[in-house]
């Protein structure tokens, strides 16, 4: 018989997002003005390599632990509960490699009164919640999740596991 060998489980304190501590992995984005001109406080998109998906995404208590981590290459991505509800996510900035760098990985607390882009190539664990279930908007492509969904287990490769507090 073949013993397993149980993962080590890491601890992510959860930074509250600010735009300056979040910078490396995309944008916060916050209400503004009605009629406030284009400037570079407004998400600075990349969905130009296919069909945008604007929707609706209900998600359930999922707790804050994580084994694997995602990025996609083709577009940014944007994410935002509904009804004021915080939520938390660990992210990772873009690299070239076929995983994110473990030093580099964060975990941010993100308030119900804003939405964050992430950068292209940002890799990301979540949106995990603590409320029973939460409603999210989301805007990718429409083929992001079939044609751009880079996972990396982290079970696998380092027998790690992951968990925001």
């Amino acid at each position: 018989m073949i013993a397993s060998q149980a993962n080590t489980i890491l601890k992510l304190p959860a930074k509250q997002i600010t735009s300056e501590n979040f910078r490396q992995y995309g944008q916060v984005i916050f209400a503004s003005e009605n009629e406030k001109p284009y400037d570079a406080e407004d998400a600075q998109l990349n969905l130009q390599n296919g069909t945008p998906r604007f929707y609706i995404m209900r998600l359930k208590q999922n707790g804050r632990k994580f084994k694997s981590i995602t990025r996609h290459k083709q577009c940014t991505q944007c994410l935002g509960s509904l009804e004021g509800k915080d939520w938390f996510i660990a992210v990772a900035p873009p690299n070239q490699a076929k995983e994110p760098a473990l030093a580099a990985i964060s975990a941010f607390h993100i308030p119900g009164n804003c939405f964050i882009k992430l950068e292209v190539g940002t890799w990301h664990a979540g949106p995990y919640i603590d409320h029973d279930f939460v409603d999210f908007y989301n805007l990718e492509l429409s083929n992001t999740n079939l044609v751009d969904h880079f996972t990396h287990n982290f079970c696998k490769s380092h027998q790690l596991e992951f968990e925001i507090t």
